[in-house]
Order: C-alpha cells, then structure tokens, then sequence
C-alpha cells in the first residue's frame, strides 16, 4: 500500500509549489535593472530587511518621493483630460523611450502650462460672466427705471417741493410714494443698486434687506435670460436680475453689505436711457471679443491636452513601475563596503533558472564588472503558499482562499472543490430549465471573455464575471440533477420512456387520493413523472432527498478525513494518523456510516424498518430485539460492536497523543541545559527567537486542552455536520415547491381565462418571478449553502488554513491593482 501511494504522481493543485529562500547580492550599478526584469518576471517575493525603519529613513526615499510627485502630476492631467471631455489614448502605444528625468521635466514643464492656461481662462471667463451679467442688468433694469419715469409732472412737482421744503419727510414719508422719482444724486433722494444674485438665495436676500431697512425699500426682481457658467464648478448656475430703491446714505451702506454677503455683483446703470443703450453697446462688443479669445484659449488647451493623453497612459505605467522598483529596493540592505545591495526572499524552485538568466541579462545590459550573486539559503520561517492556476481553477481556489490560506504543501481542498462545489450547488438547484437559464448566461461571458477583460465593470458583474467557470459547471450540474430529479421550470417529463405506473381505471378518478399501480419495471434514468401529482409526492421526494443528503454528507466528511491522512502521511507524523485519523474515520463511520449503509440496504431490499428507531435504540437499548426494524442477519450485535468503537475513539482520540508528545519531547532535550551550539557567533545572533522556542518551549498544558478541544469538536460535529448537510434536501424542496406554486398559481391560473391580456400579465408576472426569485435570489441562497458546507463541514476535518499568501514582485499585479 505504501509503495502504491508512493507511486501516484502527484497532482498539480493538490499541494503548493515547492519554494526555496533565496539570497540576492546585487552591485549598485545593476540593482535597478535587476529589479526591474525581476519585477517583469513576476516570481519572486522579497522580505522587507528594513522593517525596522521608517519610509523615510530609507535608501531611495528621494526616488520614491520624486516618482510620487510624478503621479500627483499624471492625475492631475487625467483628471483635467477627464472635466475637458477629451478622448485620451486608451492603449499605450509604442513610442520612443524616455527616461525618468526627462520625463520628470516634461511633466513639469506641461503641468506650469496647463496651470497657467487655467488661471487665464478662469481670469477670462469671469470677465465675459461680469459683463455677461452686466448686459442682462442692463436689460431688466431699464424696464423697472422706465416705468418709474412714466408718472406725470405735477405729481413729480408736488414731490419736489414737500422733499426740498420739509426735511424730515427723507426719513418719516412713505418710500412708496417716492418710487415715482428717479433718483437724484443727493442725499435726501431716492436712490437704487441694480445687481444680480443666485436664484436660490433671493428669497432670504430680500428678506433681510426688508429686515435691515425697516421696510423702507422697494424690491424688484425679474429672471435672467440665460444662465451664467461658475468659473470654478464649471456648472450653470441660473440668477435674478434685482433693483432696490432706498433712501439715504446709511440704507445704501446696509444693502451694499448686504450685497456683498449673499455674493449679489452689484452694476452701475445710468438713469439716462441713452447712455443705457451706448453701455449696452459697448459691453455687447466686449462681449464678442471675449467669446473669441475663450474659444481659442480653450481649442488651444485642448490641443495641449490631447497631446498629453496621447503618452498619458505610458507615462503613467512607466512612473508606477518606476515608484515600484524603488519600493522594493527599499527592502534590500546595503553591504558593509556601500558598494552592493543584499536582498532575501522567496521563489519557486521550477522558477530558479529563470531569476537567473534573468539577473545575468541584467548584468550583461548594465555593463556591471560585477556579476550578481545568487545562491539558495536555509531558513526556520514557513514557506508561502503558491498555487499555479488557470482561468478555470483560479475562480475555486479563491472561493478556498477566502476562508483561509493553505499552509505549505498542505492538502488543496479546491482540487476537490472544482467538482463538489458545483455537485452540492445543483442538489440544492435542481432544476434543468432553470440550468438552462444560467447556463447560457455564463457562455455569453464566457464568449465575451476577451473583449470584458479589458473592461472597467462594476462590483457585481466584476464578481459575475470573476466566476464566469463556477457558473458554468453550477449550471451543467444543475441540468443534470435536474434530468434526475425530472423538473423543467418544476414540470416533468417523459424523456426516457414511458412511466413505470398507470390509473387503477381509465377514469383515473383516484389517483391523488388512493394512489397508482405499478405495471412494468423502473423508470430508467431519474424520477418517474407519474408521481408528480400523487398522493405520495411530498411523501416520496422527502425521503429520497433527506436519505440522498445523508449520504453525500457522509462521503463528503470522510474525504475530508482521508485528505488529513495524506497531510499526517505528507508531513511524516505517525502520531496524528494512529491517534487522530484512524479513531475518526472508526468513531464517524461506526454511527453515521452505519446509517449511510442501513439506507443503502432498504433501498436495495424495500424494507419498511424505521430508521429512526433503529439509530435510537441503537443507544438507548442496544441489547433489545430489533424486530420488524432489523434489516438483515447479525444486525444487533453489530450495533453493538459498532457503539463499543464509537465510545473507544473518543479517548483514543483524546489521551495518548499529547502524552506521547510529552514522552518524546522529554528524552529529545533529556540531559541538555544549554542551548544548540551555532557554527559562529553571528548565528548565534542572526537566529530567530522563533526558532529557539520551537526546539526547547514544550507546554503540556496548553497541547493537552488544544487536543480536548480538538476531540470535543469533532464528536460534536459529527452530528451537527451531518445535520448540516439535510440543507440540501430543505433548499432542493424549497427550490421544487416555488416553482409549482409560479408554475400553477401564476401561469396555468392566467392561461385558464380566454382574455388575451390576463395571459399576457400571467406570462409577466410569471417570467418575473422566474428571473428574480427562482435564478437570482435561489441562486445566491444555494451558493452560500454550498460555501458553508466546504468552509465548515468538509474543510474542518483537514484544513488549517493558517498560512500566507506568496506575493511576488510582479508588474503585472501592479497594473490591475491600479486598474
């Protein structure tokens, strides 16, 4: 047997890639472009060695910091590309190479012409706004100072003479009256400010210029023609053209400030409506050379900027590859002479030879004396964890990974996962018309796969998209679960011959109360379509789907089970297999695969034991008869047999590991008192404390309570988990009985009348609830039912999931992070 598992070959995806710790001596000249082409290699993960200072004590934080300022330059021309609507490039194109600090200038040199072009246009477009406000004030204004002018003369007499003879009147005589007069420049007349302000605030302006007046004002207001760009959100911003009459020097002062504190640009108009007209005039002219020369200004600026979108995208993935490299070099230490960088990290060992080629290329292109040094290095630090996955796998082991990173070389639950994932989704989802419906979903993002991988998409369809694979092999699960459990949108079929049943008469009156007759042999493939209908449906299906549960959990936990022996078996721990495999695999199967297998034998026998009692009494009375219940010969004492295992694994399980740790731990460190002897004294300092720990912390206490734990755990689970798994008896019901109650409470019910559109809202209502309910909200329940039975059932009895990720320096995850 040993030599047989020996021989198996082993499995891509089964255990992590082999890794090696690496040391890097690399002569100053060349570390740039070593890194680089390391970076474009992308399998290589460097350990920080300065971990100890901060970002700004580092070697090249100068670089990294010029590279930044880079960056903030290349956003700011995105975002000015972006507000001016230009097209920029959307592919980089191959242009001439540029280095660093030309490149630096450049931007430089286009990011002061651009803010120069900007303060010009803002000075420019709040002029031609000014003036643009002035001409309407000019505008509206005039109506209201005209019919001010239109009183008659005696009126404007009588007037005259009560202001100039009593002079009080100013301030005790109604300004209603002196709305009449036009407005004399002196002191004692009334007097007006045009100006114009935000629609939004001429409410609360007028109100408090009615307040600070005490009412001693007249408010005239009308809407402005066209609406006024703001210089700085770029947005239209609709205004109201007022004119307030008031009288004296102290109301003028209250409205001005008034003014100025509600932003209301306030504008000289002249009473006289000829020189009105010559204003008018002359601001109209203005006006036409101002609209000329921000027309230009703005072609001119969105030339500038379309020359810059032109090499936006290279710029940007040059700086951010740039900022890159000096981050990692950051990581690496200088040598005692200044002259080399010494660098440490992690590769796969298939990956070797290419980091070499690679570094000699860098080398030979820097015209380095010096060639690079790299040579492989022992470490107590655990390895990380790296898989290689296609576009198929990579979809399951992320659903793995977000659990929890496999250890090193630990068993891959996602080998597994590609089949049992989808397998246990289907169970719950049963239904070959629905398959359909997500199936061909995931063929059309499957066959735009290249043209939506290059797309910016939303979170949702990011996901959707992400697991384009998984939808596939959820939906072709679906279809055939669906075959076997004979339901089209819940409707069956006879698709595989003729049903096994028929009506005790031709009336077929007492089918759904005293049942069918059986006249030939079995349906062939699935269930019969017959007992759709009868009065044993629910009855029938309940039984199959909960047995059929039963059975799937159980296989499912004792592969998890099996797969922690191949882990002891891996990691060459006898301990873990005789004292945690074997009474696992004795305790699990002694109560619920003895369960699993009374299902298989009634099925197989027809029996009508009851299989609760049996499992009961199995405890309860395990020396009593069985009776009716007993399934086949020597059941009883094998109940016994199997319930006297059951209660030995438990201390197997418990007791002898942690003392046998105990044991080998004593006569390993038996007569030492002194620690392990390095080979000079920089060992002694360069070993980690971690290592120390490993080889002479021995708490007893402490892996005593972690194994109870562990024991407790897994007796408990045994009959939670297998509980858990009658999930996929209750959602493949649930899922059954939402369809026929669409199916015949929405369609057939519409379909029974002779009005074309109560069919047609039947058809709606129906098609809604389809799409909706039975493929969106059934689809993500199941999946997430699917999830916990990986996460929890089957990956808890292997799965530690406690490692780390590996995380190359690579170029190429740097490009999708920032996209």
């Amino acid at each position: 047997m040993e030599e047989f598992l020996d021989n198996i070959p082993p499995m891509d995806l089964m255990r992590s890639e082999k890794m090696t710790f690496v040391q890097l001596i690399i002569p100053v000249e060349s570390a740039h472009r070593a890194i680089s082409y390391l970076g474009e290699l992308g399998i290589l993960q460097f350990r920080d060695l300065n971990v100890d200072k901060s970002p700004f004590q580092r070697t090249f934080v100068n670089q990294v910091k010029r590279c930044a300022e880079m960056s903030r330059k290349l956003r700011f021309f995105k975002d000015q590309i972006s507000k001016a609507g230009v097209l920029a490039s959307t592919r980089p194109i191959l242009q001439e190479h540029i280095e660093l600090e030309d490149l630096e200038i450049r931007l430089a040199d286009h990011e002061h012409e651009l803010i120069e072009m900007n303060s010009n246009s803002e000075k420019l477009r709040q002029s031609y706004n000014e003036l643009l406000e002035f001409k309407m004030v000019l505008q509206k204004a005039s109506v209201f100072l005209v019919s001010s002018n239109s009183h008659s003369v005696s009126e404007e007499r009588e007037l005259n003479e009560n202001v100039f003879l009593n002079d009080s009147y100013v301030e005790d005589g109604s300004l209603l009256e002196q709305e009449i007069r036009p407005g004399p420049s002196n002191q004692s007349g009334l007097r007006f400010i045009c100006g114009i302000i935000c629609k939004s605030k001429v409410l609360r302006f007028e109100r408090m210029l009615f307040r600070a007046t005490r009412g001693n004002m007249l408010f005239n207001q009308a809407q402005a023609d066209v609406q006024i760009v703001d210089p700085i959100s770029m947005e239209m911003v609709e205004k109201t053209v007022f004119v307030v009459f008031f009288s004296g020097e102290q109301a003028r002062n209250k409205v001005l400030k008034i003014c100025e504190a509600f932003g209301a640009n306030c504008y000289p108009v002249p009473e006289d409506v000829t020189k009105q007209r010559q204003i008018t005039r002359e601001v109209s002219s203005r006006l036409t050379e101002l609209e000329a020369t921000l027309d230009a200004g703005i072609r001119h600026r969105n030339e500038a900027l379309a020359s810059i979108g032109f090499h936006l995208i290279k710029w940007m993935n040059m700086v951010r590859r740039e900022k890159a490299v000096y981050d990692t070099l950051n990581m690496l230490n200088f040598d005692v002479t200044k002259k080399c960088l010494v660098g440490e990290g992690w590769c796969p060992i298939f990956a070797k030879t290419q980091i070499q080629e690679a570094l000699q290329r860098a080398t030979f292109d820097s015209s380095s004396q010096v060639g690079i040094i790299f040579h492989v290095m022992d470490t107590v630090e655990s390895p990380p964890t790296y898989f290689r996955t296609n576009r198929l796998t990579n979809a399951f082991q992320e659903i793995v990974d977000a659990y929890g990173v496999a250890r090193y070389q630990e068993a891959n639950p996602a080998v597994y996962t590609v089949i049992t994932f989808p397998f246990l989704f289907a169970v719950m989802f049963g239904d070959w018309g629905h398959g359909i419906c997500l199936l061909l979903g995931a063929l059309v993002l499957i066959a735009r796969e290249s043209k939506l991988n290059n797309q910016k998409l939303g979170s949702f369809m990011e996901m959707l998209f992400g697991g384009r694979y998984v939808l596939l092999l959820m939906s072709l699960f679906s279809i055939y679960c669906g075959l076997i459990y004979n339901e089209f949108f819940s409707v069956p079929y006879h698709i595989f011959g003729a049903s096994a049943y028929k009506c005790r008469d031709n009336s077929c009156s007492d089918a759904h109360t005293v049942g069918l007759v059986k006249f030939r042999d079995p349906y062939p493939f699935g269930v019969d379509p017959s007992w759709r209908g009868s009065r044993s449906e629910l009855p029938f299906l309940n039984s199959l789907k909960m047995k059929m549960s039963i059975l799937l959990g159980i296989a499912q936990m004792n592969l998890g089970i099996i797969l922690s022996y191949f882990n002891a078996r891996f990691t060459g721990s006898s301990i873990d297999i005789r004292y945690q495999f074997v009474p696992q695999v004795i305790f699990l199967n002694s109560l619920f695969g003895y369960l699993s297998l009374l299902i298989v034998i009634k099925w197989c026998t027809g029996s009508q034991a009851d299989l609760y009692h049996v499992m009961i009494y199995m405890f309860l009375s395990p020396f009593e008869d069985l009776g009716e219940n007993e399934l086949f010969w020597g059941q009883r004492p094998l109940q016994i047999i199997l319930l006297m295992l059951a209660i030995v694994a438990v201390p197997w399980m418990l007791f002898p590991k942690p003392f046998i740790l105990k044991k080998m731990h004593t006569e390993r460190f038996q007569g030492r008192t002194y620690g392990m002897l390095g080979t000079s004294e920089i060992d002694l300092e360069v070993e980690p404390d971690s290592a120390r720990q490993h080889q002479e912390d021995f708490n007893f206490s402490e892996i005593f309570v972690h194994q109870m734990i562990h024991s407790i755990e897994f007796v408990l689970g045994a009959v939670s988990n297998t509980a858990s798994y009658l999930r996929l008896w209750a959602l493949s019901l649930a899922h059954s009985e939402l369809s026929t109650v669409f199916y015949e409470k929405v369609l057939l019910l519409a379909w029974g009348y002779d009005s074309f559109v109560v069919r047609l809202i039947g058809l709606a209502v129906f098609s809604f609830a389809t799409a909706f309910i039975l493929l969106m909200m059934e689809t993500l329940s199941a999946f997430l039912h699917a999830l916990r039975l990986h996460w929890v059932e089957f990956q808890n009895k292997f799965y530690h999931g406690d490692g780390h990720k590996f995380k190359p320096f690579s170029f190429a995850s740097i490009d999708e992070d920032e996209d």
